[in-house]
């Protein structure tokens, strides 16, 4: 198994930032031992942020920059594979934590995030 960890949207925004000390320390040895993942949730998130005024940056540009500094890649899972884990997600109305929770456990992989309902729902999710 490789040591692989997706990240919730707030985890990509702190990066970015940097506001590192927002992060627990589990979440910051995390970053630093394992290959980073997101979901395309993750982007099409980002963006919305970023036309809703939240964020000042576009998603390519935030996206980018991790990239090149941490190499955080996109998933390429197929979407039917995921959305067959995201139907099964009863416990939010919110499509971007469905979606960003169900790539998680389609990959059988950990799920980096602060969110107290997504780690109380989603066994995969650790802080």
């Amino acid at each position: 198994m490789d040591a692989l960890i997706y990240l919730d949207t707030h985890v990509v925004v702190w990066l970015y930032l940097p506001k590192l000390d927002s992060l627990s320390e589990l979440a910051r040895t995390e970053i630093e031992h394992r290959d980073l993942l997101i979901s395309p949730m993750v982007t099409l998130e980002l963006q919305y942020l970023h036309e809703i005024g939240r964020l000042t940056v576009d998603s390519s540009q935030i996206l980018h920059s991790l990239s090149a500094q941490l190499g955080v890649r996109t998933c390429d899972l197929p979407f039917p594979q995921v959305i067959e884990r995201a139907v099964a997600q009863h416990w939010t109305r919110d499509p971007f934590d469905r979606l960003i929770a169900a790539h998680a456990l389609a990959a059988d992989r950990p799920l980096l995030t602060a969110d107290e309902t997504i780690r109380a729902n989603c066994p995969q999710a650790i802080w």
